[in-house]
């Protein structure tokens, strides 16, 4: 029997592909545009936005014989065995290939935002964690670990990393972004999409673009953000995570710029992201994004023209369910009111990464190979050092921290005893186990108030709740005001619940409209401290919280953000100094609650000034965290200080721990750009080294600046790289320069564009013997 082109995988894969849809009918090539959701709830509480409205109904044994393009969370939808679920995903493809005239599978996609979202699986801290810990090879392990325990159950795709610079926090979202800086984003969400991507799993740029920017914070709203912000703020990362991650799919936004939804928005979708850029992926539409181009946006009057409008905007895949790409995109298609090319279009992409992938190879199999472990020892300690790399220690201005062995310690708070504090929104048990209360965490995870006892066996540790996270009863205070009362030190562990759609403080469709501690939190910590008692305050939140009202007051400030499962041991080893803090804040912390947007990335006139009464300088600023060691920053040099706008400048220091303990020093350099053609923020990360220094070490540290890392874009819209003065400083945080370079750039304005560097190389070397 001969064997079609199309299966010969000695043949490129355009050729097999341009074989196999020259075969395929209407309906076929239709039905790889689309995924099918088994199972997803229709009634109660959604785990996506207005998932009972959109979800549409279907034949599951009809709609098979046509093909499929995408099984959606076979693993995230409720729980199950992971083993288990490997089998059952493993017949479900094995039916699909039966049932077409083909034999192709589908896609298996799933959550991965902070580890593989299924029942039993780790998980790790989440993505402003990641942030933290300025890490990327860290990060890129990571997402090598949760790509390979996703390939091992059968799943090809990754709905992961978010991408989105925070622009307002307040926004729920906030702790599945990576920080309020879009190098730091980009550094580290690339990073972590090597990992997935080498593990063989497609990984998933998201939102793309602007989702972040959405006005007053709220979920979905209309993004404000103009031409310069967007190009220089919001896309970068992207960008990144293309050129230097390699990532073969993006999701576009929910939301609208300037009136154009980005599901409909071509000059996104294609004219930049496929024709300037050069993706050759697939675009995928978040859940539901296309059936809102007609219920919620009102630029479409039926499914059939949404359906037009995506495909016509680059949008290759309707997730996670059919609506508007199955029968009504047919009808349109025969109808003549949609190009049967455009089908053709996204047909061809979503085929060539399925050929990619190896599911249109004869010797496809869909079973798992070995034992499924989805939480091996391995994750976890993988999981526990990005969870000790990531705690920030603000404050500890009498070096009340580390506790004393043998202290009497108050352990008081909403968020002490409970292990969801851990963890984020789109972890299993915060994303799904909440609909599911009689099924078992599937994870062993210790809180702050065990480990702390674990970590400090002959303290007397007590526990009062004090308070819920965000209900107004206070009928705890007192309880919790006697057990400080007896105490040494009283550790108040305070923050966030995360949740979905309102049900949380912290998430999706979680906003707020200010920076307040959740609930009578704030009125907790006004007690202990009142009693006085000194009081080290813990926070394990999904953004950073206003702490001004307690500035000066307070023995130590430990910031945790969502750490994951080994979190509590993450942070009670901060607290007992069995772990030297190195995290770094990837988001500002306000000095006040109000004044809200507002991050370090801003013009002369987004800072504090005689205009106004309202000062918007940050409490800690953007890369600031404190160490239990010192360092110094010594011999620093810079080469020559003329170079052309297409040249390069190098600045070395060499940092030395002059304390007692080994310790982690994150070196930062920002840049500053004196006179622009455009204002420009004051000063704007453009790389950055972590440094592991035993006591009394050094090591010489070299950054490779190059003048494409000063480009902008312009009054014309065009990105340049200007002639002039700039300064560069070596500093512990954006607010914290310890060493400046003046350099200048000679020649002509220079345009770049696609083919720029995007990084600061950075070498080291040791300097003892």
């Amino acid at each position: 029997m001969t064997t079609a082109p199309w299966r010969d995988p000695a043949l490129p894969a355009d050729a097999r592909v341009d074989d196999l849809l020259s075969r395929m009918t209407l309906e076929e090539k239709t039905a790889q545009l689309y995924g099918v959701w088994v199972g997803a709830a229709t009634d109660g509480d959604g785990v996506a936005p207005l998932q009972r409205e959109m979800t549409a109904d279907y034949h599951w044994d009809e709609l098979i014989t046509l093909g499929l393009g995408q099984l959606t969370r076979s693993f995230g939808t409720a729980p199950v065995d992971p083993a288990l679920g490997a089998q059952a995903l493993a017949r479900a493809q094995r039916r699909i290939a039966a049932a077409g005239r083909f034999g192709i599978p589908a896609v298996a996609h799933e959550e991965c935002l902070a580890g593989f979202t299924a029942w039993g699986a780790t998980a790790y801290p989440v993505p402003l964690a990641w942030g933290a810990s300025f890490d990327p090879p860290l990060v890129e392990e990571m997402g090598r670990r949760i790509g390979g325990d996703l390939r091992s159950v059968g799943v090809h795709q990754g709905l992961a990393p978010v991408l989105d610079v925070v622009r307002d926090p307040r926004w729920g979202r906030v702790e599945e972004t990576i920080g309020e800086d879009p190098y730091l984003v980009g550094t580290i969400g690339a990073a972590y999409v090597r990992g997935l991507e080498s593990a063989g799993v497609v990984a998933t740029l998201k939102h793309f673009a602007g989702y972040a920017s959405s006005a007053g914070a709220r979920n979905l709203a209309p993004v404000r953000a103009g031409t310069r912000e967007f190009a220089d703020v919001t896309l970068p990362p992207f960008e990144m995570a293309l050129r230097e991650g390699g990532a073969r799919s993006v999701m576009a936004a929910y939301t609208e710029r300037d009136g154009v939804p980005a599901s409909g928005d071509p000059a996104l979708l294609t004219e930049l992201l496929r024709e300037e850029w050069g993706f050759t992926g697939t675009v995928v539409a978040d859940y539901f994004g296309i059936g809102f181009l007609q219920s919620l946006h009102r630029v479409a009057a039926t499914e059939a023209d949404a359906a037009r409008l995506a495909l016509e905007a680059g949008i290759d895949v309707e997730l996670p369910t059919l609506k508007c790409y199955g029968k009504p995109l047919v009808a349109a298609v025969r109808e003549g009111r949609v190009a049967e090319e455009l089908v053709d279009r996204a047909a061809r992409r979503v085929l060539l990464q399925k050929c990619g992938l190896g599911l249109l190879d004869e010797d496809w199999r869909p079973e798992p190979a070995g034992r499924v472990d989805l939480d091996a020892t391995a994750n976890r300690v993988l999981a526990r050092r990005l969870a000790e790399e990531s705690v920030v220690l603000l404050d500890n201005p009498d070096g009340l921290l580390p506790l004393a062995a043998d202290s009497r310690v108050a352990v008081v708070g909403p968020r002490a005893a409970d292990p969801l504090a851990m963890l984020g929104c789109y972890s299993f048990p915060s994303h799904v186990l909440t609909q599911h209360p009689d099924v078992p965490l599937g994870l062993d995870i210790a809180t702050v108030l065990d480990a702390l006892r674990a970590e400090r066996p002959d303290a007397k540790v007590t526990f009062a709740e004090g308070c819920g996270v965000s209900d107004p009863d206070r009928a705890g205070f007192p309880e919790a005001v006697a057990r400080a009362s007896e105490a040494d030190v009283c550790v108040a562990v305070l923050g966030d619940r995360a949740g979905l759609f309102g049900r949380g403080t912290s998430g999706e469709g979680c906003d707020v409209t200010d920076l307040e501690l959740p609930g009578v939190q704030g009125e907790l910590l006004d007690a202990l401290v009142a009693t006085g008692v000194p009081v080290v305050l813990v926070l394990l939140t999904g953004r950073p919280y206003a702490l001004g009202r307690w500035h000066g007051r307070l023995g130590a400030v430990v910031q945790a953000f969502f750490p994951g499962e080994e979190g509590g041991p993450a942070v009670a080893g901060v607290l007992s100094g069995r772990v030297n803090p190195s995290g770094r804040l990837p988001v500002s912390v306000p000095r006040v609650p109000g004044g809200q947007p507002w991050t370090y990335l801003q013009p002369p006139l987004g800072l504090a000034g005689e205009l106004s009464n309202l000062d918007p300088t940050p409490l800690y600023a953007f890369g600031y965290g404190r160490s239990y060691t010192t360092f110094a920053w010594e011999d620093f040099t810079g080469s020559e200080p003329r170079i052309t706008t297409d040249g390069s400048y190098d600045l070395t220091l060499t940092v030395r721990n002059t304390g007692e303990r080994a310790g982690t020093e994150v070196v930062q350099l920002y840049l500053h750009d004196p006179v622009a053609s455009v204002t420009r923020p004051d000063v704007r990360l453009v790389g950055y080294e972590r440094l592991e220094l035993s006591p009394g070490r050094s090591r010489r540290v070299t950054f490779h600046f190059h003048a494409d890392l000063s480009a902008f874009t312009d009054r014309s819209g065009r990105r340049v790289v200007e002639p002039g003065d700039l300064e560069l400083r070596l500093a512990s945080s954006s607010a914290d320069p310890r060493h400046t370079a003046r350099l200048t750039l000679t020649g002509p304005a220079r345009a770049v564009g696609a083919d720029r560097r995007l990084r600061c190389e950075v070498s080291t070397s040791d300097v003892d013997g």
